[in-house]
Parts: structure tokens; sequence; C-alpha cells
């Protein structure tokens, strides 16, 4: 028996396993969250607890905006001093995922606003996550 032929046999002895874990989950999902759904909300109810949640979120994304700012000129400064081509690739992929991350950050609370009162979310309901 090679080694290609024991990963194999335990790959195949843990599908059952997965899929017995994923039916589980599918069905908790669908039966144990109607009673959570059925409560009222309790972030919406809550007095000062949705403009708290709204400027966290905007403070984050703002000193995300902030730290791409940063980034992107210390790599920029960085870049014309280097000399191999190598790290100049290097800071340029560093620019790119500090670019990636704020977009992220401005996206999602928009995406999840919109989102979130097409599904009926309460918390989409009561909490404005746009941040501007």
């Amino acid at each position: 028996m090679t080694d290609n032929d024991h990963q194999e046999t335990v790959e195949s002895s843990y599908r059952p396993v997965i899929r017995q874990a994923a039916t589980v989950v599918v069905m908790l999902s669908l039966f144990a969250v109607q009673p959570v759904a059925a409560q009222s909300n309790a972030v919406c109810s809550a007095d000062n607890l949705p403009s708290m949640i709204e400027g966290f979120f905007q403070l984050t994304t703002t000193l995300g905006i902030v730290g791409l700012a940063i980034v992107w000129q210390a790599d920029s400064l960085i870049e014309m001093f280097t000399i191999t081509p190598d790290q100049k690739k290097g800071l340029k992929r560093h620019k790119r995922s500090a670019m990636k991350s704020a977009v992220v950050l401005v996206v999602l609370g928009p995406l999840y606003t919109v989102a979130g009162s097409m599904m009926g979310l309460p918390l989409a309901q009561c909490v404005d996550l746009v941040p501007w």
C-alpha cells in the first residue's frame, strides 16, 4: 500500500462524517434560527447602541482609509530608493494588498446595509453602516 492509497483511504473514511456534519448544520440553521428571528431586535430597541455601532464602523473605516494613504505614501517613498527589481515587486504587491483591504472596508458597510435590508435582517433596518 503506497502513501497515495493510504491518503485516499483516509479521505474516503472522513466523507460520511463530513456529510453528516453538513446535514446537521443545515438542519440546525433551518429550525433553530426561527425562534431567534421571532424575538424582538435587542439592538434596535437599545437607546444608544445603534448610533454606537454606526460610529464604530465610521471610525474603523476612516482609520482604514488613513492607513491606506500612509502605507501607499510610505511604499512610494521607499520605492524611490530601492535598487533591485525584487524589492520593487514586493512593494507593489504590498501596495496592492493595502488597496484591496481599503476597498473591502469601504464596500462592506454599504453592501451589508443594502443586502441586509433586502433580506430583512433586523440590524440592517436600524443601523446605517454607510461610512459617508
